[in-house]
């Protein structure tokens, strides 16, 4: 008989399934690590976001898990990740489990991730995400003697979108937005609607050190900013300017960032996270957070 050799070259030997399994063990600690430093230090929420990578519940239940009593936000769960029937069961489980502990974010998503990558049809935002929202209230699934929960918020940047928020959830959750934005949203959610701001960041020793990838931040997020960055008084915005870079991205030492923080506060903001940036991307920013924890909390 003739031996299957194309077939053998696919398979990966066993040894190579030992060292993924010892990779992924070490990826999750270090997440878990993260999480407990976080909690530690004394900040009160941690928020990620949903595009690649991990999946926001499960990543969520990790989290939670390891933690003791900071929330956590899962900041822009995308909206064709999952069927809301099936986001509403994952919510109101986390509620019973962690009371108080999980914020849900809802994010409409684009159209290449929507289409391309998850193969739906990608719908016009704001009725796309009002009958995500009723299907959700509406959704009859989740532990026994559990309800639909308030805890959630909008990841919002333009008007229409905040307005929804504003209406149908806790607030809302601008990401990488400048402090003029923050004034902006909070005349559209009025004053008691949740302003939760993310911002976005590059720690180091100074500007010079941190100028360039703050550079390279800002030209990644300005796609999806462009349209809504002239009418906050940002005119050349296809040169990426300097002053529009550090609009963007706070970026220099750590006094550079608190000083950015309490400009959004000053704004109008209830609540401020932080995207840190690094050159290290795949591993935890724990020193960065101890030093901005100097800086931001009590």
């Amino acid at each position: 008989m003739q031996r299957d050799r194309t077939r053998e070259r696919s398979e990966a030997p066993p040894w190579a399934y030992r060292h993924l399994g010892r990779r992924t063990r070490r990826l999750v600690a270090s997440v878990r690590e993260a999480a407990t430093t976080i909690e530690d230090l004394g900040f009160g929420t941690m928020w990620f976001p949903e595009t690649a990578g991990r999946e926001a519940m499960a990543q969520a239940g990790i989290l939670l898990s390891q933690t003791r009593r900071i929330v956590v936000a899962a900041g822009s769960t995308d909206i064709y990740a999952r069927d809301p029937v099936t986001t509403a069961a994952a919510q109101r489980t986390f509620e019973e489990a962690f009371p108080g502990r999980f914020l849900l974010g809802l994010w409409d998503s684009h159209p290449s991730l929507a289409e391309d990558i998850r193969g739906h049809h990608f719908g016009p935002p704001l009725p796309t995400m009002r009958a995500y929202l009723d299907a959700l209230d509406a959704a009859p699934f989740g532990p026994p003697a559990t309800a639909a929960s308030p805890h959630r918020v909008l990841a919002a940047l333009d008007p229409g979108m905040l307005a929804l928020a504003a209406e149908r959830a806790w607030g809302a959750n601008p990401l990488g937005m400048p402090v003029e934005h923050t004034r902006n949203a909070r005349a559209v959610l009025g004053p008691t609607g949740l302003l939760a701001v993310t911002q976005l960041c590059v720690l180091g020793p100074d500007r010079s050190h941190t100028a360039a990838l703050a550079r390279t931040t800002a030209a990644a997020a300005l796609p999806n900013r462009r349209a809504l960055l002239p009418d906050l008084g940002y005119e050349n915005v296809d040169s990426l300017d300097d002053r529009l870079v550090d609009a963007l991205v706070a970026h220099g030492t750590a006094e550079d960032i608190a000083r950015r923080v309490h400009e959004h506060l000053d704004a109008g903001a209830d609540h401020v996270s932080l995207h840190l940036f690094t050159t290290t991307p795949h591993t935890p920013p724990t020193q960065q957070w101890k030093q901005l924890a100097v800086h931001l909390l009590p």
